[in-house]
C-alpha cells in the first residue's frame, strides 16, 4: 500500500477577511488619531515584516512625534495659532497620514510576497540530443578475434520527475481503489412480480 502522500506545502493561511479588517483598523489608528498613534501602527508593521528598515522608521516616527509635540508645547501664543502650533500640527497630521499610507503599501506587498506561488506548469523533461562518439578512442586488441565496432554507451535519459501533487493523488486514488475492491458487490434489488 501507498503511504499517506506529501503534506501541504504551508500551514493555513489567515483569512483574508482578517487581513484586511487588521489592514483597515491600523490605517485608522494612525489617521483618525491625528497621528499621535502613527508609531502603534509601525510598530505592527516592524513586527510583521521583520524587516530592519521598519524598525528604523519606527524609532523615526516616534522621534518625529515627539518633535511635532515639542514644536506645540513650545508655542507662546495662548491658543497655538503661532508657527511652531501650526507646524507641529501639520507635521503630526502629515505624519499620521504618511505612515498610513506606507502601512497599506508595505503590508500588501508584504502579503503578497508571502503567500504560496502558483503551481507551475508541469512539462515532461526533453530528452537529451544524441551526441556522436569520440573520434580519437584508442583502440584495444580483442585477444585474437578482430575489433568489434564501438557501440556508444549512453545512459538512460532519466525519467521526469513527477509533481509533487500529482503524486499525491496517485496515492489517494490507489487507497480508495484498494477500499472498493474490499466491499463485498452490491446486490440488486428483488422485486415481486415481475417474474423474473
Amino acid at each position: 500500500m501507498h503511504g499517506p502522500g506529501l503534506p501541504p506545502q504551508q500551514g493555513p493561511q489567515p483569512s483574508s477577511g482578517g487581513v484586511v479588517a487588521l489592514r483597515v483598523l491600523f490605517t485608522l489608528l494612525s489617521v483618525l488619531s491625528c497621528g499621535f498613534l502613527a508609531w502603534a501602527t509601525m510598530l505592527r508593521l516592524a513586527i510583521v515584516t521583520r524587516k530592519p528598515r521598519d524598525w528604523k522608521l519606527l524609532v523615526a516616527t516616534g522621534v518625529a512625534e515627539m518633535v511635532w509635540l515639542a514644536l506645540t508645547a513650545v508655542d507662546p501664543t495662548p491658543d497655538n495659532t503661532g508657527w511652531q502650533g501650526t507646524s507641529g500640527a501639520i507635521g503630526t497630521i502629515g505624519t499620521g497620514v504618511a505612515v498610513g499610507v506606507y502601512f497599506l503599501v508595505t503590508d500588501i506587498r508584504h502579503g503578497e510576497a508571502a503567500r504560496p506561488a502558483p503551481p507551475a506548469h508541469w512539462y515532461p523533461a526533453q530528452p537529451a540530443p544524441y551526441a556522436p562518439p569520440p573520434q580519437d578512442q584508442q583502440t584495444r586488441p580483442s585477444f585474437g578475434y578482430p575489433n568489434a565496432p564501438q557501440v556508444p554507451q549512453q545512459a538512460p535519459a532519466p525519467a521526469p520527475p513527477t509533481p509533487p501533487r500529482i503524486g499525491q493523488v496517485r496515492a489517494e486514488l490507489d487507497e480508495l481503489s484498494e477500499l472498493l475492491r474490499k466491499q463485498p458487490p452490491p446486490t440488486p434489488p428483488h422485486h415481486e412480480g415481475t417474474g423474473r
